[in-house]
């Protein structure tokens, strides 16, 4: 969804860029502020972005950034708690037992890696040691638990008729975000700065179940939810988008609340936060109520540490071959540039010419061969790096394979003759009134200046028409020609499974 919306904006055609209002600050602290003057309707759309998303967490600690998504609503010392002194105490209590555990499992993990022992889970493996701790560690939760007042910041939120609220998390940035009554903007201001400034990370033990749950449900719940995440894993060879968001189960059970405090002070102070508002306020006054409580925030002076890490170029195809209890399908991604690259646009075009009723693919698969149900194309970029991918779901009787020669055909047919002007022409207008159609909503321009701010800057947004303008005919048959190889691309043909019952054949060649 997120890079869908965006692409939307890397394809806009000739959009000015007044036509976004855009008045764009940045507090002594460094937080940026990014202010939307619109008075179409009495409410504002309003959020904020930490630029921290997986590709910032390391290998043993995934996982990290969604699971403050899910931390920032745990309160603050006003807010969700009964006692906000007792709170803290139970929190450290909490530590020093799950220290003592840790050290538990630590000794398990070992027997496990000697083969003594199949699951960490076992109960039986635990030793009285690690039993009474357990016991501890759950009373002190349920002691916590009583204290808790529940969802309190939501209900506020709905008192004042706010609505909207949530957050999200991607590989790059991780955004709250909330519509409010006009009137409300200082009571919001008030309340986000305090969860920023006071945040209490408390059930933080048992939030990392939540998470694990979450997991259960969307991935390993899902048919083909592991397949996917093995594609992933298979396509990234080097950049941290080879793990899920949701981050890895070991590594999900075993964040320790010192690892989480590093990573909040690092990346969710103001100097890497961007601060935006879309709707009916005046923007001095607006500017006025951010500074007097964003402004309170104290700096990181050390900085993000950088991504340094670049993906290798791809040696050679991969494949992964897999059943599933699940509609069968092909899917081909190339691996291609971030979404701020001076060719992203080419790539936003060529996709265009791919996709749709009248695209090439369709006609191709679709109606000429009947070979596919339907097919579509996109670009996505990120701020490290990106994909072009196709998918396509065969026609009954056709496996995922046979889809591949046409599909092969039609982007060769691209990489040696390009595309027509007529194509190259219908593609930015269709964009134009995507974009149109998504800036004109408050909610959407403020989720687009969030991905500007995660994957760049909001500059990036205001430049994109431009960007997507001098794209040429030549400008789209180099960018297949530079990506679109067979070397450069990552395959997986995933079939219906054929009995029932047994583990699930993956198989990467």
């Amino acid at each position: 969804m997120r890079n869908a919306l965006f692409a939307l904006l890397l394809a806009a055609a000739p959009l000015p860029a007044q036509t976004v209002p855009l008045v764009e600050r940045t507090l002594p602290n460094g937080l940026r502020v990014l202010l939307v003057e619109r008075h179409n309707q009495p409410s504002i759309a309003c959020g904020w972005v930490a630029r921290a998303g997986s590709a910032n967490e390391t290998a043993g600690a995934t996982g990290m950034a969604h699971l403050f998504e899910h931390m920032m609503f745990k309160g603050t010392d006003t807010i969700g708690t009964r006692n906000a002194a007792r709170d803290r105490e139970l929190n450290a209590l909490q530590d020093r037992v799950r220290a003592g555990i840790r050290q538990e499992v630590d000794r398990l993990r070992e027997r496990q890696r000697r083969g003594g022992l199949g699951s960490l889970e076992d109960p039986s493996a635990r030793s009285p040691r690690h039993q009474e701790l357990l016991d501890e560690f759950n009373r002190l939760v349920a002691e916590q638990r009583s204290l808790v007042v529940k969802d309190e910041l939501p209900k506020l939120y709905d008192e004042m008729g706010a609505t909207d609220l949530n957050a999200n998390t991607t590989p790059d940035r991780t955004f709250f975000h909330i519509t409010v009554p006009a009137n409300k903007l200082e009571l919001w201001a008030w309340l986000e700065s305090d969860r920023l400034k006071n945040a209490v990370f408390r059930e933080f033990y048992s939030e990392r179940d939540v998470v694990l749950e979450e997991r259960r449900q969307r991935t390993d719940g899902s048919p083909a939810g592991r397949i996917m995440e093995a594609f992933a894993a298979l396509s990234w060879e080097a950049l941290p988008y080879r793990w899920p968001v949701i981050g890895w189960p070991s590594d999900v059970t075993q964040i320790t609340r010192e690892q989480a405090d590093a990573f909040y002070a690092t990346y969710y102070a103001p100097n890497n936060l961007s601060l935006i508002l879309v709707g009916d306020f005046r923007t001095e006054e607006a500017f006025a109520l951010v500074e007097r409580y964003f402004g309170r925030l104290a700096a990181n002076p050390a900085g993000v540490p950088p991504v340094l890490t670049t993906e290798p170029l791809q040696v050679a195809e991969q494949r992964m071959v897999a059943e599933a209890d699940a509609s069968p399908m092909l899917r081909v991604s190339y691996k291609t540039v971030s979404g701020v690259h001076r060719g992203a646009p080419a790539l936003q075009v060529l996709a265009g010419v791919l996709n749709g009723a009248s695209g090439r693919l369709h006609r191709a698969l679709v109606l000429h061969d009947q070979a596919a149900l339907s097919v579509r194309a996109g670009a996505f970029g990120m701020r490290y790096g990106g994909t072009f991918n196709v998918m396509a779901e065969p026609a009954p009787g056709r496996g995922p394979a046979d889809l591949e020669p046409v599909l092969y055909r039609e982007l060769e047919r691209i990489r040696t003759g390009g595309v027509t002007e007529e194509e190259l022409t219908r593609v930015k207008n269709q964009a134009q009134v995507a974009l149109f159609r998504m800036l004109e909503n408050n909610g959407g321009l403020r989720y687009a200046l969030a991905e500007a701010e995660g994957m760049g800057t909001a500059a990036d947004l205001l430049d994109a028409p431009r960007r997507l303008r001098e794209v040429t005919r030549d400008d789209v048959m180099r960018v297949a020609r530079t990506y679109l190889s067979p070397e450069n691309r990552t395959v997986l043909l995933l079939s219906r499974k054929k009995a029932p019952g047994g583990p699930q054949p993956v198989e990467v060649k």
